[in-house]
């Protein structure tokens, strides 16, 4: 058998002429192998899987604080009246916020002024979510020391426990978390508030606020203010009993709440106290075949 003739594409050989010199040769059979043009099958393959490759290893850009900063500037409205403050804050970084992020997105990209109205939000949860922003804490911040995990001390709070000033301020970041969609911040807040001891009337005035501000079906918040009346609300509500009242009646939900976390506990003790005193069986011996 004749070497196979191999068929070079793009050349001026035609078949005809290969058919000619194969009968000159002698009439051998010739086998006639296909080449395919060099940049295509597998060469395409091959650049083919390098593109995939390329964009396999895109490794998206890292946000630097530098490239925070350069961002455009937004101002903040915050409050009404005689009272209204204006704050600002770089865009890359509220966008954070689906809040703040869905107000962006109406500015036309040639707007020289970027504005958003916060009229009914409190100056200072605001300002605590903008040191957030800025640096992933608010103060007073969460130390751990000698006597365990607490809070940075607040001057302006000193001996505010009575009026509840210091679970109010932990409590606002916390619902305005909850506004502008920031689950972490929300954490955080509610973190804080379980860090402060307060008296009677301070975790009253914590209770309506809560009470006043989120729904009925936040338990994450509501659950721990039930619990803590309902383990003693037998004591601390001596220490201000027309305030516990007046709590009840202005949200029945509070009062519901309290009682039923009074006889769940009281309904696991009865059940607990039952099996304790059941009798236990013993057991029998086994039978003795007399065989």
């Amino acid at each position: 058998m004749a070497d196979p003739e191999v068929r070079l594409p793009g050349t001026e050989v035609s078949v005809e002429d290969l058919i000619r010199d194969v009968d000159t040769a002698g009439g051998d059979s010739v086998e006639i192998i296909e080449v395919l043009e060099t940049g295509t099958g597998a060469a395409n393959g091959e650049e083919a899987g390098l593109e995939e490759i390329e964009e396999d290893e895109k490794v998206p850009l890292r946000l630097t604080f530098i490239d925070y900063l350069k961002s455009p500037i937004i101002e903040l409205l915050v409050g009404s009246g005689e009272s209204q403050t204006i704050l600002s804050a770089h865009q890359a970084l509220l966008v954070r916020s689906p809040f703040f992020a869905e107000a962006i997105s109406r500015f036309s990209e040639d707007a020289t002024t970027r504005r958003i109205e916060l009229a009914e939000d409190d100056l200072e949860a605001i300002g605590a979510f903008l040191q957030w922003l800025y640096v992933g804490e608010y103060f007073p911040r969460k130390i751990n020391d000698a006597q365990g995990a607490g809070l940075e001390s607040d001057p302006d709070l000193l001996g505010a426990e009575d009026n509840g000033e210091q679970l109010l301020k932990h409590a606002r970041v916390y619902t305005l978390a909850e506004k502008i969609g920031v689950m972490e911040l929300k954490a955080l807040a509610h973190s804080k508030v379980h860090l402060i001891n307060s008296s009677a009337r301070g975790e009253i005035a914590y209770a309506r606020y809560v009470y006043a501000t989120t729904p009925r079906s936040d338990v994450v918040i509501r659950k721990p203010i039930a619990s803590f009346w309902g383990q003693r609300s037998h004591v601390l509500r001596h220490e201000a009993e027309d305030d516990f009242k007046k709590l009840c009646l202005e949200f029945p939900e509070f009062g519901f709440d309290v009682l039923s976390y009074v006889l769940d506990a009281r309904e696991r003790k009865s059940t607990t106290d039952r099996q304790a005193e059941e009798p236990k069986s013993s057991r029998k011996r086994a039978r003795v075949s007399d065989r």
